[in-house]
C-alpha cells in the first residue's frame, strides 16, 4: 500500500460529489421539518424530495459535463521510458 496524497483534482471531484449529495438531503430534511412544524405532514416534503432531486441530478449532470470537457482537454499522458 502506498502512502501518496490525493491529487487535488481527484479532491476536488469528492468533494462536488459529496456537494450534490447533500444538495439532495438537505431539501428533504428541511420539507419534514417545516411539515411537523406546520402539520402539513407529506406535502412540503414531497416538494422537498422533488426540489433535492432535480437540483442535485442537474448539478450533477453539469459537474459531468465539466469533467468531461477538462479530460477531454488535457493532452493523455506520456509513458515512462
Amino acid at each position: 500500500m502506498t502512502d501518496q496524497l490525493p491529487k487535488s483534482r481527484q479532491l476536488g471531484y469528492v468533494i462536488a460529489i459529496s456537494q450534490v449529495g447533500l444538495e439532495m438531503v438537505v431539501p428533504i430534511g428541511l420539507g419534514v421539518a417545516l411539515d411537523v412544524w406546520l402539520g402539513t405532514l407529506p406535502w412540503i416534503s414531497v416538494v422537498g424530495v422533488l426540489l433535492g432531486f432535480f437540483g442535485g441530478m442537474t448539478h450533477l449532470m453539469v459537474l459531468v459535463s465539466h469533467m468531461d470537457k477538462t479530460e477531454k482537454s488535457e493532452p493523455p499522458p506520456r509513458e515512462p521510458q
